[in-house]
């Protein structure tokens, strides 16, 4: 059946319009956004398909790149596109919702602060933030950017950088897209040698996080450091 068939009141766009977006199930948001369905699917049908491709996890989903969406028959690109500046404004938004300058008390400061750049990431970054004496950030960075399985990292631009924004602390943070947090050993080297190069310019290394979805690993919290 199509949504057209349904009772009005039944229809996603609108419940949305008189009970909120809250009144909605996960895969009836995405029905709006996919907007028409085909002759044999509905956009639900879509909606759901989209899910089921992602182990209906919105985590997972926030993964697909809008070609992959596309791989769903009667999505085309149009719909493809649509779905991932959605997923895209989610994580703006939440990047948005931080603080100008966050002062850094803990790891999860940290995480929250740099899990939305990184979480649903399909390759390694290496990012950095820039503290003053306060532990409040005063700037961010993307220092490298690597395959499935790693980055390559220069000592010498993360001090260039530290210098010239006269930071007093350093906090490095890096994604494991395998979901795996353990440390390796080339995150242990890097992090000792980033550390032994701060100390010689008075430049703290505060903790050195990695990010796998949802859950990190802090080198601070583990006494690593």
């Amino acid at each position: 059946m199509k949504i057209t068939d349904w009772a009005v009141e039944d229809r996603p766009r609108e419940r949305l319009w008189h009970k909120g977006p809250s009144s909605l199930s996960d895969a009836e948001l995405l029905a709006i956004l996919i907007g028409s369905g085909t002759r044999n699917h509905s956009a639900l049908d879509l909606a759901r398909e989209l899910l089921a491709m992602a182990g209906n996890s919105l985590g997972e989903l926030g993964k697909l790149s809008a070609g992959e969406i596309r791989k769903i028959k009667g999505m085309g690109e149009a719909k493809a596109v649509i779905i991932s500046a959605a997923l895209e404004l989610g994580r703006r938004r939440k990047m948005a919702e931080a603080s100008e300058n966050p002062q850094i008390r803990s790891s999860t400061d940290v995480f929250n602060i740099i899990s939305p750049l990184m979480e649903d990431l399909p390759h390694e970054e290496f990012w950095i933030l820039f503290l003053n004496r306060s532990n409040r950030v005063t700037g961010r960075m993307k220092i490298s950017q690597g395959g499935i399985s790693g980055t390559v990292t220069d000592v010498r631009i993360i001090m260039k950088k530290a210098i010239e924004t006269l930071a007093s602390g350093l906090v490095i943070c890096h994604n494991h897209p395998s979901g795996n947090n353990t440390p390796s050993d080339s995150d242990i080297r890097i992090t000792q040698k980033i550390k032994e190069a701060g100390t010689l310019m008075d430049i703290q290394l505060l903790d050195h996080l990695i990010i796998a979805g949802r859950d990190y690993y802090s080198f601070a919290d583990n006494g690593a450091l």
